[in-house]
């Protein structure tokens, strides 16, 4: 599982090979984002387009597939605008795609503000995440002792229950630094990220939980000012195979596991911001269906 002495020694992560270089990228590619001609005046309707496409590649790295195939931007679409429902008892592929979109959704109304407050974040986009595959009195509620994960992301076990408290008080410490800009963003975020899911604090919807937590700190830290940078698929590249090589290689806690995650999450941050540069430029043309 993800090491501790990482967040204890987050300061020298930047010192790690290749990995100044390519948060250095992603900055480059979100300032470029940003001056996009559809982003002077339609920032909005940018940034929702992205969040579907976000929410979907989310849901697609869980898995989820509804109706036999894989999950189709109209359909994702739908959901989040309330045309399309899901079936009285939705089955686990549609109980995945509804807490990527609720979380997605929720992680918009999440501001730098209320970041300043991680525990209750994190709570919050929990209680989202898993709102259609968890029973009530799970959500938002951490493990205890006990109590077991049904996540696997080839990371090896969760923490036990009873290291979970100490374990996720260091996580929001570090969503702390994230929202008071006391480290470079990209590198927290992608710190954040792995920790989560290394602790996997939560009984389910850790990884959904992790990847909009990801989007709105980039976003609210001024990393993505727009919201428009579709991260969650950068991640989902080759069908996400490479995401989970990265994070067992950072759960391994080696500096050269660490390295090859943070070097790899700031480039989905690339990738993600080259996906917003598509959403821009179909918003530009109207033709964001599909």
């Amino acid at each position: 599982m993800g090491d501790m002495r990482v967040i204890d020694r987050v300061d020298e992560l930047s010192q790690l090979p290749g990995v100044a270089d390519q948060v250095q990228q992603a900055r480059k590619a979100c300032e470029e984002l940003r001056w996009h001609p559809a982003l002077r005046r339609r920032i909005p309707e940018a940034a929702a387009e992205s969040r579907v496409r976000g929410a979907a590649a989310s849901a697609a790295l869980e898995g989820a597939e509804v109706a036999g195939s894989r999950l189709s931007l109209t359909l994702v679409r739908d959901v989040m605008r309330g045309a399309s429902r899901p079936p009285a008892q939705p089955d686990p592929q549609w109980q995945v795609l509804l807490g990527a979109v609720r979380v997605t959704a929720a992680a918009e109304q999440t501001t730098r503000a209320t970041l300043s407050a991680p525990a209750q974040s994190l709570a919050r986009l929990h209680m989202a995440a898993g709102s259609a595959l968890l029973p009530s009195a799970s959500l938002g509620r951490p493990r205890g002792g006990g109590e077991d994960c049904r996540e696997n992301l080839g990371m090896g076990d969760p923490v036990p229950g009873h290291e979970v408290a100490e374990r996720l008080r260091r996580i929001i410490e570090l969503i702390s630094g994230v929202a008071a800009g006391r480290q470079p963003t990209v590198l927290l975020s992608a710190v954040v990220h792995a920790e989560l899911l290394a602790v996997r604090p939560f009984v389910a919807a850790n990884g959904l939980l992790a990847r909009a937590l990801e989007r709105v700190t980039l976003h609210r830290a001024g990393v993505d000012p727009t919201g428009v940078a579709v991260i969650e698929a950068g991640h989902a590249r080759s069908a996400g195979g490479e995401y989970h090589r990265a994070l067992s290689a950072y759960a391994t806690g080696e500096p050269e596991g660490v390295a090859a995650w943070l070097v790899y999450a700031a480039g989905a941050v690339v990738d993600g911001a080259h996906d917003g540069v598509r959403v821009a430029d179909a918003v530009l043309a109207g033709r964001t269906a599909g």
